[in-house]
């Protein structure tokens, strides 16, 4: 099997922490921010960032619609934190109108952001994670939590009774931010998945 090819949407937040973390997890891990080299990989990862300010940025590179269709067409993906919101069929508190993230409908869930709190509410912790060894160590930065998951989602962690961690087919988020740490492993499992 050939290494996959997985972009990491460069537009803001903190790809170079998921670069590394996909290239230690075996994939070919490149970033993306035109039409062109979105079209280039077989997976997509939407870092932690701002989620208006990148849903913006999506609209300004007229990358929203190519991204919906790939995305629509079956491509993988891999969301933390702002990308979890994104990724969502719905965006509760989604931001003033005009400026506000806009869901990309890749996973049937309903997330809120900033649920945890405020930057000065950060916090890491470690919890159980389906399919994984052990509990993970999570960083938790101005988090989002997830309020409902359709039938075909799978929930594979909750922090403070909150889900946190979720896959549906290919498509895999997480509320917190793997790439912050050394544990690999989820970086791996989405890598796996392809």
């Amino acid at each position: 099997m050939s290494t996959p090819r997985v972009g990491v949407l460069a537009l803001q937040g903190d790809t170079r922490e998921h670069l590394a973390a996909l290239r230690e997890a075996g994939a070919d891990a490149t970033t993306v921010r035109r039409v062109t080299e979105l079209e280039a990989v077989d997976a997509l990862v939407i870092p932690g960032g701002e989620s208006t300010t990148m849903s913006h940025l999506l609209r300004e590179f007229e990358l929203l619609e190519p991204l919906r269709a790939r995305l629509a067409e079956g491509m993988p993906a891999y969301g933390s934190c702002a990308g979890m919101i994104l990724l969502a069929t719905e965006i509760l508190d989604a931001g003033v109108e005009g400026r506000a993230a806009v869901p990309l409908n890749a996973i049937d869930m309903t997330v809120r952001r900033n649920a945890f709190g405020r930057q000065v509410d950060s916090f890491e912790g470690d919890f159980p994670f389906e399919g994984l060894d052990g509990h993970v160590h999570a960083v938790f930065i101005r988090a989002p939590w997830v309020e409902r998951v359709g039938p075909d989602v799978q929930v594979l962690g909750q922090a403070g009774g909150h889900i946190v961690a979720v896959r549906q087919g290919r498509m895999l988020a997480t509320a917190f931010h793997p790439e912050m740490t050394g544990d690999r492993r989820i970086h791996k499992l989405f890598v796996d998945m392809l």
